[in-house]
């Protein structure tokens, strides 16, 4: 549904009603192409409904069968970012066939003061379209449309991602106050934080002041219900790791079986990558955000590092799995590999090309996973 039309399956414009959406809080834009209506500017704000929009389309289908172009079908895009996709699941069901524009490939004038309005996004998203439905190359990026259950899924992982965030600043904040009374020593993340609290000294020798325990308490009470929930997603994480109800959890379970990746890396390589489909390894590397950026102009070249425009979660555990990765599997070839280039080197070279060792790790795991494929010289982890 996502791949361009070549130039046998172009698109009928005479049957075709193509519709852009700009997406906001407030107001949807809409800018069409109406078959029979070439040169009317078919463009409306609407509110941000699906009963709007749903009015909007069906106005646009009357319009076309009064000039006498029925239409019979109707393409629409939107662009991928903070609403989701449940309105393209809607549209889908509505028998529209729905394209979602990945925002950042959409070429934009570069001129340093350029008008940008609601309605010239719409616009421009709408020649967008129609430009990658004549079947032009590289004009923009679609993003794939996931599973309901692979999106709600991947929310476990990510909610854990930001309870850790949340353990790591109440437990700083008890220490910046227990600091300011000169109190050091005191770890809130162990069992015995209650008793502990009591039997602290200030720097003077004095217990700690009222007003400076009762916030602490607090924040303590907040901590603990952190720490609760933070429980229960790992409980739910390692039930599925457990049990290989379909090929996320056979996939998390597979990772799991080499020496060096815990059940949270494998959980998180699935869910945010590997349910999703990649044409090869390039594209996964692309996906991640670990790709090199060149800049060659002229008599400049210079490589100004990855690129960053992909997913920062990926990323993030794919650095931490390519260190790991040289301690517990220092006979694989993608250590090799790393190994023959950096040498004696120093620690930024070293930092540098952990990267590229990151790349070529995701890819491996990428088809271990998928195709069974083990890296070569990868280590199992021994069954129990």
């Amino acid at each position: 549904m996502s791949q361009s039309l070549n130039s046998a399956e172009a698109v009928q414009y005479d049957t075709t009603l193509v519709l852009a959406i700009e997406l906001s809080s407030k107001t949807w834009v809409l800018a069409a192409q109406v078959p029979g209506l070439p040169r009317t500017k078919a463009k409306r704000t609407i509110e941000p409904n699906k009963l709007a929009l749903e009015s909007a389309i069906e106005g646009y289908r009357a319009r076309a069968a009064a000039a006498g172009y029925p239409v019979d079908r109707v393409v629409a895009t939107y662009e991928a970012g903070w609403s989701g996709f449940w309105l393209a699941r809607w549209l889908i069901g509505k028998g529209i066939e729905v394209h979602v524009v990945q925002p950042s490939s959409v070429p934009v004038d570069r001129r340093m003061r350029r008008a940008k309005s609601d309605g010239i996004d719409a616009e421009l998203l709408l020649r967008t379209l129609l430009a990658w439905l004549r079947g032009e190359p590289r004009v923009c990026s679609m993003v794939p449309i996931p599973e309901e259950a692979d999106e709600d899924a991947r929310r476990c992982v990510r909610e854990r991602t930001e309870l850790v965030s949340e353990r790591v600043g109440l437990t700083n904040r008890i220490g910046a106050v227990l600091a300011t009374l000169g109190i050091e020593g005191y770890n809130p993340l162990l069992k015995n934080r209650r008793r502990r609290l009591g039997e602290l000294r200030t720097g003077l020798g004095d217990p700690i002041p009222p007003h400076a325990l009762a916030k602490i308490e607090r924040l303590l009470s907040r901590l603990e219900l952190v720490l609760d929930q933070i429980s229960v997603l790992e409980h739910d994480r390692d039930a599925v790791a457990e049990t290989a109800s379909d090929d996320a959890s056979r996939m998390i379970q597979q990772l799991c079986t080499l020496r060096g990746i815990g059940v949270q890396s494998a959980t998180l390589l699935v869910r945010e990558a590997f349910v999703r489909r990649f044409a090869n390894g390039k594209a996964l590397g692309s996906y991640a955000g670990l790709t090199a950026t060149p800049y060659n102009s002229g008599g400049v070249e210079r490589e100004q590092g990855i690129g960053k425009a992909g997913n920062r979660r990926l990323r993030t555990v794919m650095v931490e799995l390519a260190w790991l990765w040289q301690r517990y599997q220092p006979g694989t070839a993608q250590v090799t590999w790393f190994r023959e280039r950096t040498g004696s080197t120093g620690r930024r070279v070293r930092k540098v090309m952990v990267v590229a060792l990151a790349r070529k790790l995701l890819v491996a795991l990428w088809r271990f996973a998928v195709d069974g494929v083990i890296p070569e010289g990868a280590i199992m982890k021994p069954t129990a």
